[in-house]
């Protein structure tokens, strides 16, 4: 059933309306027919909506999400989870990227924290960058 308009669908999906027509140009989500001039969505298009929202949640990019959406359609499981242990190889950076800069930002604050003259330390070290 055709129920939706874009901005229900948009709404629904948690998204702009601009959002949902990106979607569309990246064939990512489907255009539907016009019925009396106004196209229609169905549960579908906001079950891919929902999927496409989740996927970029788990860090996926546009281009991995066409390509789960595709295999979707197949039973190639070896590559969807060969996207998903590279998507955490690469959390698994940015999780240590983070906690670098956390210890670095803690030494700061604790400097700082001990008083003293002169400059804030935190202030200095972000002026050398």
């Amino acid at each position: 059933m055709n129920a939706m308009t874009i901005g229900k669908l948009a709404k629904a999906g948690g998204v702009g309306v601009e959002t949902i027509r990106f979607y569309q140009r990246r064939g990512l989500i489907d255009t539907p027919g016009r019925d009396e001039g106004i196209r229609r969505y169905d549960e579908t298009a906001l079950a891919r909506l929902r999927f496409i929202r989740s996927a970029q949640a788990g860090g996926f990019t546009l281009n991995e999400i066409a390509e789960l959406l595709a295999l979707n359609a197949t039973d190639e499981r070896d590559r969807a989870r060969s996207l998903a242990l590279t998507r955490i190889g690469e959390i698994d950076e940015k999780i240590a990227a983070l906690r670098t800069a956390r210890r670095s930002l803690q030494k700061l604050a604790d400097e700082c924290g001990e008083g003293g003259e002169g400059r804030c330390p935190i202030i200095e070290a972000f002026e050398r960058y």
